[in-house]
């Protein structure tokens, strides 16, 4: 068997065993744990060892103290705690960017989170965090068994070539486009928490994925992606309305991973690049989980999950926009210094 194919095999298992773990032991914010699960199962590589695991909590817990932390200094500091969390979502995004660690979106998700969930109520600091504990420690343990299933062959990992980090230039250029793709959406759910909380995580992977696109292609990218992952939701939603129970759940959440990363890993070749896929499949999860918490609370589903798709394609469209501008600004500042030194 491929490693292609075992990866879009683990994803699949992976995100059933996490939805069967999220959904029968009835965590909270259950779509959050399979969300960061399946960060983690997209990971190339091997499964992340037990001390990485550990250094990685340590480095997650110190960002969920500084978020609790940006609480008290956005309710009465608003201006001076905006900028304070531009420059760490700016170092967050140069880091991920510099070390190639697709986790690096994980940091940006936690950090943007806790902040809007302590302005709208302490509580749900709690809960988030509780929450994203939950999804590492999920991730990991599914990571691991869906390796222990599908193994890679020895020396597999030593044979992937490592493209070679972008220069320090470019990628402080891109983690400037990603933080002020993330900035505008992170101040406007300061005003709204409770309805902004799900745009906020669509936003922060759209943040990473205008990092590795062009202008030419971003709005094919962006806004496709953010559409293909709607159109998941939908299809997953009537599947799963024809019995709905925690097992037909499963079975479609895994027949959507492995759609999805049958084309993700290149088992099946398309137009679109690896992390179009793996947007399209966040997103599915994003509008999904919602969606299951409104039709157990009795609120109309297809009215809430339209305004949930109608925001996320408007964050969509202006990432575009930001990528679009900012590219066309750094093209004519070029051109106007090769005439200058010219």
């Amino acid at each position: 068997m491929a490693p292609a194919d075992k990866a879009v095999l683990r994803l699949a298992v992976g995100l059933g065993l996490a939805v069967l773990v999220a959904y029968g032991f009835a965590l909270q914010m259950p779509h959050v744990v399979c969300l960061l699960a399946m960060i983690v199962l997209c990971k190339p590589g091997p499964p992340i060892p037990p001390l990485r695991v550990a250094a990685f909590a340590l480095l997650l817990a110190g960002l969920l103290v500084m978020g609790v932390l940006m609480v008290p200094l956005l309710e009465n500091y608003a201006l001076s705690a905006v900028v304070l969390t531009g420059a760490i979502l700016y170092a967050l995004f140069f880091f991920g960017i510099r070390t190639g660690n697709p986790l690096t979106m994980l940091l940006v998700v936690v950090f943007t989170l806790i902040p809007v969930a302590g302005v709208a109520e302490q509580a749900l600091v709690t809960v988030i965090s509780v929450t994203i504990a939950a999804g590492i420690a999920v991730g990991g343990l599914v990571g691991s068994l869906s390796h222990a299933f599908f193994p890679d062959p020895p020396g597999a990992a030593a044979k992937v070539a490592k493209a070679l980090p972008p220069s320090r230039e470019t990628a402080s250029w891109i983690a400037l486009r990603g933080t002020l793709v993330v900035m505008p959406v992170f101040i406007l759910a300061l005003t709204d928490p409770s309805f902004y909380l799900a745009a906020i995580m669509k936003t922060a992977t759209l943040g990473q994925q205008a990092g590795s696109t062009d202008t030419r292609s971003a709005g094919k990218e962006l806004v496709g992606s953010t559409l293909m992952g709607a159109v998941m939701a939908l299809v997953v939603w009537c599947g799963l309305s024809l019995w709905p129970n925690l097992w037909m759940l499963l079975l479609w959440m895994m027949a959507a991973a492995f759609w999805a990363g049958a084309r993700l890993f290149g088992v099946r070749r398309t137009g679109f690049p690896p992390v179009f896929w793996n947007d399209a499949l966040m997103t599915m999860l994003i509008l999904l989980g919602p969606a299951i918490e409104d039709s157990a609370g009795g609120t109309g589903v297809l009215a809430a999950s339209a305004v949930r798709v109608g925001l996320f394609v408007g964050v969509a469209l202006y990432a575009w926009a930001t990528v679009w501008l900012l590219e066309r600004w750094r093209a004519s500042r070029r051109e106007a210094l090769f005439f200058h030194n010219g």
